[in-house]
Parts: structure tokens; C-alpha cells; sequence
């Protein structure tokens, strides 16, 4: 190979690499994705937020074109969002409709993290119907068998029903739906569902509520990445869903 055709060659190569580190960065830090839905078919759309945002101007988020806020309020039997408080009362002030959830573990009871929730959260304040969050990541290295999460994941639903008047909503995603949720009979309770990648789909056909469908978006009045999310149906529909699930 002449010596101009290998120059050429690591040329184009650092070119290519360099693009590809580009694009992954820009992925990274939130200003590309893999999913644009659209804004006729999905109007309603909101963030879900927590401490990991920071300090966050909810003067300027408002003016995102969003509806709908969901904060972390607590994880686990004992712990609390820092921020919970002050993400709670700026969201409302703002004029946005707020709900608050629980980031379920796989080592603590669903009684013992049901009363953190409910402890936390007051009932009042609740615009959005209560939300749980299941997944496997971030959570206890020890799953549980699929029966065993099933009776803590029931008690937990049950008592917080009890608490506010309505069933909390499900967060997933494709992975914990798949294991522990699939085929299983869940009346009346809304499913929302992580998949960056594409529009999702439930392997058993359930409806789904609501669709996180970017975990590094950018907004103005957050520095950094956020999740971005949608609900699955039209203005009205949203206000129906409000009403019908909110005590």
C-alpha cells in the first residue's frame, strides 16, 4: 500500500473516530436522542425529577412546554429526597400538575417502605396519583423470587391505596415489567413505562399511562440531564385521568 493511501486511510479513521465520539458525547450530555415523540400525537408531557437535578428554576422548566411533574419523595424503609420538599412546593407554584414517588427496594418490606412514603407525603398536596418506581437498577444486588416481590409489592400498593384514595401508578422498565409484572392482574392501576430506544410496547398488551421515553433530555431551569416523559392520550384525556385518579 503506498505510503498517501495509509495516510488517507488513518486520516478518514481519526475522522470517523472522532465523529463517533462526538455523536456519543452529545448523546451523553443530553442534546441528541433516540426518540423524538410527537408532540401531536403526545401533547401532555413532563418531567420526573429529584436531587440529582439540583437546584432547579421552575420559573423557566414551566415554560418548556410541560404539564406534569414527578418527584422523588423517598427510597427504601428510612430515606427521604433532600430536596422533595422545596422540588414540591416550587412544581405546584409554578402551575404544574405534581405527583410524588417512592423508588422501591428489593431488601425492605413493602409494609416498612409504604409507611416511609405515607409518612412524607402529604395527602393533600397530591395532584398526580402516587408512583412507585421498579426496577433493577440502582437497587438491592439480591432480587428476589418473582412470588416473594409480588406479596411485598401488593402490601406496599395496598396501603398506600388505603392512604390516598387511589392506586399508585407503576413505574417500569422493560426488564422488571418482563420478571416480576407480566400477565399479572393489576386493575386499575396505571403502568409507566422506561424505554429511550423506541415507542413502548407490553409484552402482554396492558395499556400503558405513561412513557419516560429520554433519561438525559435538556431543559431550560435544570442544569444538567433530565427525564423527559409523555402521556399516552390527548389534553382532555389528561384532565380526566387527574380527576378519576386523584382523591
Amino acid at each position: 500500500m503506498r505510503r498517501s493511501s495509509v495516510i488517507t486511510a488513518l486520516v478518514w479513521l481519526a475522522i470517523s473516530g472522532l465523529l463517533l465520539w462526538l455523536s456519543y458525547e452529545a448523546y451523553e450530555h443530553g442534546y441528541v436522542r433516540f426518540n423524538y415523540p410527537s408532540e401531536k400525537q403526545f401533547p401532555v408531557r413532563g418531567v420526573d425529577i429529584s436531587h440529582h437535578q439540583g437546584k432547579i428554576n421552575w420559573q423557566a422548566l414551566a415554560k418548556e412546554n410541560i404539564q406534569f411533574a414527578y418527584i422523588k419523595a423517598t427510597e427504601g424503609g428510612d430515606h427521604k429526597d433532600r430536596l422533595f420538599e422545596q422540588n414540591w412546593k416550587n412544581a405546584q407554584a409554578v402551575g404544574l400538575k405534581t405527583g410524588a414517588y417512592h423508588f422501591f427496594t428489593f431488601c425492605k418490606s413493602g409494609e416498612e417502605q409504604a409507611n416511609n412514603f405515607i409518612n412524607n407525603v402529604p395527602k393533600a398536596a397530591l395532584q398526580l396519583p402516587p408512583a412507585v418506581d421498579l426496577e433493577f437498577g440502582g437497587n438491592c444486588r439480591s432480587v428476589p423470587e418473582k412470588s416473594i416481590l409480588l406479596v411485598q409489592l401488593k402490601i406496599y400498593l395496598e396501603l398506600v391505596t388505603k392512604a390516598y384514595g387511589k392506586p399508585p401508578v407503576i413505574y417500569v422498565t422493560n426488564d422488571s415489567y418482563s420478571h416480576f409484572l407480566v400477565g399479572e392482574k393489576l386493575e386499575n392501576t396505571a403502568i409507566w413505562v422506561r424505554n429511550i430506544y423506541k415507542q413502548p410496547k407490553l409484552p402482554d398488551g396492558k395499556k400503558w399511562t405513561f412513557w419516560q421515553f429520554a433519561h438525559q433530555g435538556r431543559l431550560q431551569g435544570i442544569n444538567g440531564i433530565v427525564d423527559l416523559n409523555v402521556f399516552n392520550g390527548n389534553e382532555l384525556e389528561f384532565k380526566q385521568f387527574v380527576q378519576k385518579t386523584t382523591p
